[in-house]
């Protein structure tokens, strides 16, 4: 009999958003997981994240919802409180203000409320961040104001593993769990690592190691922070690059772990500097690492005023390699 010879064919490369929808699949498989939200259905969402999954499970699996986000949360809210595993899609974070209310007064503190007897297992995806022309109302990085939040969990995939398996991760998660998804990475394309099967939740992940600064980013951010790596390699300057991926809870650990090996940080964060994500990493840094710093917590953030439309004034109003570039110079100097 003969042996079948093992393939040495690549795995076939995917794109950000393909991971994001394979994850989606494969949860739904699970008869209590069903997807919600504007235009995720027909149309296959607004990004293209869910397109042929209506087909595939039907509408009672994948639902359309009216125009009404304090109304679909609080029905996903309803249905994790109820036993299921809900999926709910936001179209951009500045819409979730919306629902504002549901996230913060209902799902982040009804464990409490209820003295531990009412958890609320829902998973919330939505596009955050600029750097595609739409425009203000479309465009802002609002992840850092759930971060401040207790009684969720905020992540940031912005890799194609983490895309891929962090949702698995975030239904088995008794409490609520937001997904925040660069638009700016829905098309970026790569191999997944065939043996990656699941990630963790709490933990960052040094995405390049270097011994002199620390640049600590996520989500959208990441590949600029890796860009200026490049660029900094030219100059001399080892840069190590931190992917911190969950926002809420921060591993501190990790990040003071960094800290430690550089003896300098620059934090990168598409929001607006004044308190920012940014602003709290810088504030740890600072508390729990001072005399490993051999100069201030740099940061790097978007210009604080609303998102422009034209490009050259969205571009200018961002974080870019060469902003990041001259503020480890900064810090190195």
């Amino acid at each position: 009999m003969n042996a079948r010879r093992a393939s040495t064919k690549a795995p076939p490369p995917t794109t950000y958003r393909e991971a994001l929808r394979e994850a989606l699949r494969e949860a739904l498989h699970d008869e209590r997981v069903f997807l919600m939200g504007e235009d995720v259905g027909r149309y296959g969402g607004c990004f293209g994240v869910s397109l042929g999954l209506l087909e595939e499970f039907g509408p009672d699996r994948i639902r359309d919802t009216p125009l009404s986000e304090s109304a679909f949360v609080g029905a996903g809210i309803g249905a994790a409180l109820g036993g299921m595993r809900p999926v709910v899609e936001i179209m951009t974070v500045n819409f979730s203000l919306l629902a504002l209310d549901q996230i913060l007064n209902n799902a982040a503190t009804l464990l409490h409320m209820s003295g531990g007897q009412l958890s609320v297992p829902v998973v919330i995806r939505m596009t955050t961040g600029a750097g595609r022309q739409l425009g203000a109302q479309h465009s802002h990085s609002l992840e850092g104001w759930y971060a401040h939040i207790p009684g969720i969990r905020v992540l940031a995939p912005a890799t194609l593993d983490d895309a891929r398996h962090m949702l698995a991760a975030a239904l088995a998660d008794p409490d609520p769990v937001l997904i925040f998804e660069h638009g700016s990475l829905y098309n970026a394309a790569g191999v997944l690592d065939p043996t990656i099967e699941a990630v963790d939740l709490d933990s960052a992940a040094v995405r390049r190691p270097g011994k002199d600064v620390s640049l600590i980013t996520y989500g959208g951010s990441l590949p600029k922070a890796m860009a200026a790596a490049d660029l900094l390699s030219a100059d001399g300057i080892s840069t190590e690059v931190l992917d911190l991926r969950a926002l809420r809870p921060l591993d501190d650990a990790t990040i003071m772990e960094s800290v430690g090996r550089t003896h300098r940080a620059v934090v990168v964060d598409e929001a607006w500097r004044s308190g920012s994500l940014a602003a709290e990493v810088s504030a740890r840094i600072t508390e729990q690492a001072f005399y490993e710093l051999d100069a201030p917590v740099q940061r790097v953030c978007s210009a604080e005023v609303p998102i422009p439309y034209a490009r050259q004034l969205e571009e200018a109003a961002l974080p870019q390699p060469s902003s990041i570039v001259d503020a480890v110079h900064l810090a190195v100097s």
